[in-house]
């Protein structure tokens, strides 16, 4: 599948809220389905209007109910300052259903999950208005105190607005971990499933993908506390 790179990179939206309210600062990892790990992972998290909840992309795919996990995160930008950044699979999905790419790749890593959990009958408008929304409002980055955020990585040497998204999307830490960004600040990223289920912290940078779709764990990290959460999709907590 051709990849067509977005031309301007796009901080996303805050759905209400004044910055400088911030009582927490909360990023969760890639959900890829897993509804209910995140309705249990809310329930404990319980994020208030002041709240900073930064999801980390990668919501549809894998795991059994995509739809439900997109109906969640809508519910939770009414009630919670919402910052959703764009996954590589978002990526995947929207190049076929709105610029008419080959799907044979977006089916093979888990579109055909998210198709079932829409209830596909074989036209490519399956997505509500609503959702069709919540997709739009997805951007590439975002930066608060001294948090950065992004989906798989960054190019240490260059400026946020100035990242590739192909290194903001798709890039592995099996790589090779970036050294820290030029900014100083941490970077909180996903993409790279720790499949043994525990955050990776190597001081600049935490990756938060605990492989919840292949019987992990969904995190969430209070940045500023350092406390976190996690949920299988099974409906098991542990912090």
């Amino acid at each position: 599948m051709s990849r067509r790179w977005t031309a301007i990179l796009r901080p996303p939206l805050f759905h209400g809220g004044d910055e400088t309210l911030t009582e927490r600062l909360i990023a969760i990892g890639d959900i890829h389905g897993c509804r209910n790990a995140l309705k249990t992972l809310l329930e404990a998290v319980d994020p208030g209007p002041q709240d900073i909840v930064v999801t980390l992309g990668d919501y549809v795919d894998r795991g059994p109910d995509s739809a439900g996990v997109i109906d969640e995160l809508i519910a939770l930008g009414k009630r919670t300052r919402l910052v959703s950044l764009m996954g590589n699979h978002e990526e995947m999905m929207l190049e076929v259903v709105r610029h008419g790419e080959p799907h044979h790749n977006w089916l093979r890593y888990g579109g055909v999950e998210t198709l079932e959990s829409y209830n596909f009958d074989g036209g490519l408008d399956f997505l509500s208005p609503e959702h069709d929304r919540f997709f739009d409002s997805l951007g590439d980055y975002f930066v608060t105190d001294d948090y950065f955020f992004t989906h798989a990585a960054y190019d240490p040497g260059l400026p946020l607005e100035e990242q590739s998204t192909e290194m903001l999307r798709w890039y592995s830490l099996t790589e090779g971990v970036p050294p820290q960004h030029i900014s100083g600040k941490t970077a909180v990223v996903g993409h790279t499933a720790n499949r043994h289920g525990e955050i990776l912290d190597v001081g600049h940078l935490l990756c938060i993908d605990t492989y919840c779709y292949g019987g992990g764990w969904l995190t969430a990290v209070d940045l500023k506390t350092r406390k976190y959460w996690q949920a299988s999709d099974d409906g098991v907590l542990r912090s």
